[in-house]
Protein backbone atom coordinates (compact mmCIF):
# COMPACT_ATOMS: atom_id res chain seq x y z
CA UNK A 1 0.00 0.00 0.00
CA UNK A 2 1.50 3.31 -1.11
CA UNK A 3 1.53 6.21 1.28
CA UNK A 4 -0.51 9.34 0.51
CA UNK A 5 1.08 12.02 -1.61
CA UNK A 6 2.19 14.85 0.76
CA UNK A 7 2.14 17.35 -2.14
CA UNK A 8 -1.48 16.71 -3.07
CA UNK A 9 -3.49 19.91 -3.28
CA UNK A 10 -0.52 22.20 -3.89
CA UNK A 11 -0.42 24.15 -7.15
CA UNK A 12 3.38 24.19 -7.27
CA UNK A 13 5.29 21.08 -8.28
CA UNK A 14 7.17 18.94 -5.72
CA UNK A 15 10.43 19.92 -7.41
CA UNK A 16 9.85 23.62 -6.76
CA UNK A 17 8.80 22.97 -3.16
CA UNK A 18 11.90 20.87 -2.50
CA UNK A 19 14.12 23.52 -4.08
CA UNK A 20 12.62 26.33 -1.98
CA UNK A 21 12.98 24.36 1.26
CA UNK A 22 16.55 23.35 0.44
CA UNK A 23 17.60 26.91 -0.39
CA UNK A 24 16.14 28.30 2.82
CA UNK A 25 17.35 25.62 5.22
CA UNK A 26 20.72 24.78 3.69
CA UNK A 27 22.03 28.26 2.88
CA UNK A 28 22.13 31.46 5.02
CA UNK A 29 19.32 33.11 3.05
CA UNK A 30 16.31 35.05 4.20
CA UNK A 31 12.78 34.25 3.04
CA UNK A 32 12.92 37.20 0.65
CA UNK A 33 16.28 36.06 -0.71
CA UNK A 34 14.73 32.71 -1.62
CA UNK A 35 11.77 34.50 -3.20
CA UNK A 36 14.13 36.55 -5.39
CA UNK A 37 16.22 33.53 -6.41
CA UNK A 38 13.11 31.60 -7.44
CA UNK A 39 11.79 34.65 -9.31
CA UNK A 40 14.96 34.68 -11.39
CA UNK A 41 14.14 31.10 -12.34
CA UNK A 42 10.60 32.01 -13.42
CA UNK A 43 8.85 30.90 -10.21
CA UNK A 44 6.55 33.63 -8.90
CA UNK A 45 5.82 33.01 -5.21
CA UNK A 46 5.87 35.19 -2.09
CA UNK A 47 8.23 34.86 0.85
CA UNK A 48 5.27 33.82 3.01
CA UNK A 49 4.80 30.83 0.72
CA UNK A 50 8.42 29.87 1.34
CA UNK A 51 7.77 30.19 5.09
CA UNK A 52 4.71 27.95 4.85
CA UNK A 53 6.53 25.36 2.75
CA UNK A 54 9.53 24.97 5.05
CA UNK A 55 7.30 24.69 8.11
CA UNK A 56 5.06 22.17 6.41
CA UNK A 57 7.64 20.04 4.60
CA UNK A 58 10.89 20.74 6.46
CA UNK A 59 10.14 18.45 9.43
CA UNK A 60 8.86 15.76 7.05
CA UNK A 61 12.02 15.90 4.92
CA UNK A 62 14.22 15.91 8.04
CA UNK A 63 12.45 12.88 9.50
CA UNK A 64 12.86 10.97 6.23
CA UNK A 65 16.57 11.80 6.03
CA UNK A 66 17.06 10.75 9.65
CA UNK A 67 15.12 7.52 9.15
CA UNK A 68 17.30 6.57 6.18
CA UNK A 69 20.55 7.25 8.07
CA UNK A 70 19.80 6.15 11.62
CA UNK A 71 20.41 2.41 11.08
CA UNK A 72 23.80 3.08 9.53
CA UNK A 73 24.66 5.54 12.30
CA UNK A 74 23.72 3.00 14.99
CA UNK A 75 26.03 0.47 13.38
CA UNK A 76 29.07 2.63 12.63
CA UNK A 77 28.87 6.00 14.41
CA UNK A 78 28.21 5.20 18.05
CA UNK A 79 31.71 4.76 19.42
CA UNK A 80 32.42 8.44 20.19
CA UNK A 81 30.05 11.33 20.73
CA UNK A 82 30.94 15.00 21.14
CA UNK A 83 28.45 17.07 23.14
CA UNK A 84 28.35 20.83 23.63
CA UNK A 85 25.92 23.68 24.25
CA UNK A 86 25.68 27.28 23.06
CA UNK A 87 23.39 30.06 24.14
CA UNK A 88 20.78 31.55 21.82
CA UNK A 89 18.55 34.56 22.37
CA UNK A 90 14.77 34.19 22.05
CA UNK A 91 12.97 37.51 22.48
CA UNK A 92 15.94 38.78 24.44
CA UNK A 93 15.99 35.80 26.83
CA UNK A 94 18.89 33.38 26.98
CA UNK A 95 18.21 29.77 26.06
CA UNK A 96 20.58 26.90 25.31
CA UNK A 97 20.98 24.79 22.21
CA UNK A 98 22.58 21.43 23.03
CA UNK A 99 24.17 19.57 20.13
CA UNK A 100 25.71 16.11 19.84
CA UNK A 101 27.81 14.93 16.89
CA UNK A 102 29.69 11.73 16.22
CA UNK A 103 33.39 11.39 15.47
CA UNK A 104 32.77 12.14 11.77
CA UNK A 105 30.84 15.34 12.40
CA UNK A 106 27.39 13.86 11.78
CA UNK A 107 24.87 15.78 13.88
CA UNK A 108 23.06 13.24 16.05
CA UNK A 109 20.70 15.48 17.99
CA UNK A 110 19.88 19.12 18.75
CA UNK A 111 17.83 20.04 21.81
CA UNK A 112 16.73 23.48 23.04
CA UNK A 113 16.29 24.12 26.78
CA UNK A 114 15.76 27.09 29.07
CA UNK A 115 18.42 25.99 31.56
CA UNK A 116 21.94 24.61 31.40
CA UNK A 117 21.74 22.09 34.22
CA UNK A 118 21.64 18.38 34.99
CA UNK A 119 18.01 18.02 33.89
CA UNK A 120 18.79 19.50 30.47
CA UNK A 121 21.87 17.31 30.02
CA UNK A 122 19.83 14.24 30.97
CA UNK A 123 17.20 15.14 28.39
CA UNK A 124 19.79 15.20 25.63
CA UNK A 125 21.72 12.09 26.70
CA UNK A 126 18.62 9.95 27.22
CA UNK A 127 17.31 10.95 23.81
CA UNK A 128 20.64 10.06 22.23
CA UNK A 129 20.95 6.66 23.89
CA UNK A 130 17.35 5.77 23.13
CA UNK A 131 17.86 6.45 19.42
CA UNK A 132 21.47 5.39 18.81
CA UNK A 133 22.42 3.06 21.65
CA UNK A 134 25.27 3.46 24.10
CA UNK A 135 28.61 4.92 22.91
CA UNK A 136 32.07 3.93 23.98
CA UNK A 137 33.09 7.51 24.77
CA UNK A 138 31.38 10.88 25.28
CA UNK A 139 33.57 13.97 24.89
CA UNK A 140 32.30 17.05 26.77
CA UNK A 141 33.59 20.26 28.26
CA UNK A 142 33.99 20.61 32.02
CA UNK A 143 30.40 21.67 32.73
CA UNK A 144 29.41 19.80 35.95
CA UNK A 145 25.96 19.03 34.53
CA UNK A 146 27.45 16.43 32.19
CA UNK A 147 29.21 14.63 35.00
CA UNK A 148 26.05 14.59 37.14
CA UNK A 149 23.87 13.37 34.26
CA UNK A 150 26.27 10.60 33.27
CA UNK A 151 26.56 9.49 36.88
CA UNK A 152 22.78 9.04 37.00
CA UNK A 153 22.85 7.09 33.73
CA UNK A 154 25.65 4.87 34.99
CA UNK A 155 28.09 6.19 32.43
CA UNK A 156 30.67 8.10 34.45
CA UNK A 157 33.42 6.03 32.83
CA UNK A 158 32.34 7.23 29.36
CA UNK A 159 33.18 10.90 29.85
CA UNK A 160 36.32 12.50 28.43
CA UNK A 161 37.30 16.15 28.76
CA UNK A 162 40.16 18.15 27.35
CA UNK A 163 41.08 21.56 26.05
CA UNK A 164 40.82 20.75 22.33
CA UNK A 165 39.02 17.40 22.36
CA UNK A 166 35.63 18.98 21.67
CA UNK A 167 36.57 21.05 18.63
CA UNK A 168 34.49 18.70 16.46
CA UNK A 169 31.18 19.74 18.00
CA UNK A 170 32.20 23.36 18.54
CA UNK A 171 32.81 23.70 14.80
CA UNK A 172 29.43 22.12 14.09
CA UNK A 173 27.74 25.17 15.65
CA UNK A 174 29.08 27.48 12.93
CA UNK A 175 26.60 26.63 10.12
CA UNK A 176 23.69 27.16 12.51
CA UNK A 177 25.12 30.47 13.70
CA UNK A 178 25.22 31.70 10.10
CA UNK A 179 21.58 30.71 9.64
CA UNK A 180 20.64 32.37 12.92
CA UNK A 181 22.05 35.71 11.76
CA UNK A 182 20.22 35.46 8.43
CA UNK A 183 16.94 34.76 10.23
CA UNK A 184 17.44 37.69 12.64
CA UNK A 185 17.23 35.28 15.59
CA UNK A 186 14.15 33.42 16.80
CA UNK A 187 10.96 34.50 18.54
CA UNK A 188 9.74 31.23 20.02
CA UNK A 189 11.44 28.27 21.62
CA UNK A 190 9.32 25.86 19.60
CA UNK A 191 10.30 27.41 16.27
CA UNK A 192 13.98 27.25 17.27
CA UNK A 193 13.69 23.55 18.14
CA UNK A 194 11.92 22.81 14.84
CA UNK A 195 14.44 24.67 12.73
CA UNK A 196 17.45 23.22 14.58
CA UNK A 197 16.18 19.68 13.95
CA UNK A 198 15.47 20.34 10.26
CA UNK A 199 18.76 22.17 9.73
CA UNK A 200 20.75 19.35 11.35
CA UNK A 201 19.31 16.70 9.04
CA UNK A 202 19.76 18.78 5.89
CA UNK A 203 23.32 19.64 6.95
CA UNK A 204 24.09 15.95 7.45
CA UNK A 205 22.85 15.12 3.96
CA UNK A 206 24.84 17.79 2.13
CA UNK A 207 27.94 18.01 4.34
CA UNK A 208 30.59 16.39 2.16
CA UNK A 209 33.67 17.83 3.95
CA UNK A 210 35.14 18.80 0.59
CA UNK A 211 38.54 19.64 2.10
CA UNK A 212 39.05 15.95 2.97
CA UNK A 213 38.35 14.46 -0.47
CA UNK A 214 39.39 14.97 -4.06
CA UNK A 215 37.32 17.04 -6.44
CA UNK A 216 36.05 13.96 -8.31
CA UNK A 217 34.90 12.20 -5.14
CA UNK A 218 33.28 15.38 -3.85
CA UNK A 219 31.29 15.77 -7.09
CA UNK A 220 30.05 12.19 -6.92
CA UNK A 221 28.97 12.55 -3.27
CA UNK A 222 27.29 15.89 -3.95
CA UNK A 223 25.34 14.44 -6.87
CA UNK A 224 24.26 11.48 -4.72
CA UNK A 225 23.06 13.81 -1.93
CA UNK A 226 21.10 15.93 -4.39
CA UNK A 227 19.54 12.84 -5.96
CA UNK A 228 18.46 11.63 -2.51
CA UNK A 229 16.97 15.04 -1.73
CA UNK A 230 14.92 14.97 -4.94
CA UNK A 231 13.34 11.70 -3.84
CA UNK A 232 12.12 12.98 -0.46
CA UNK A 233 8.37 12.81 -0.08
CA UNK A 234 7.98 10.69 -3.22
CA UNK A 235 5.15 8.21 -3.12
Amino acid sequence: MSRPNPFKGFHSSPEIIRLAVMLYVRFPLSLRNVEDLLHERGVDISHETVRFWWRRFGPMFAAEIRRRRVDQMRAFSHWRWHVDEVFVKINGERHYLWRAVDHEGEVLEAVVTKRRNKKAALKLLRKLMRRYGRPQEIVTDRLPSYRAALRELGGSDLQSTGRWLNNRVENSHLPFRRRERAMLRFRRMRSLQTFAAVHSSVHNLFNQERSLSSRDIFKVNRAAALAEWRQLGAA
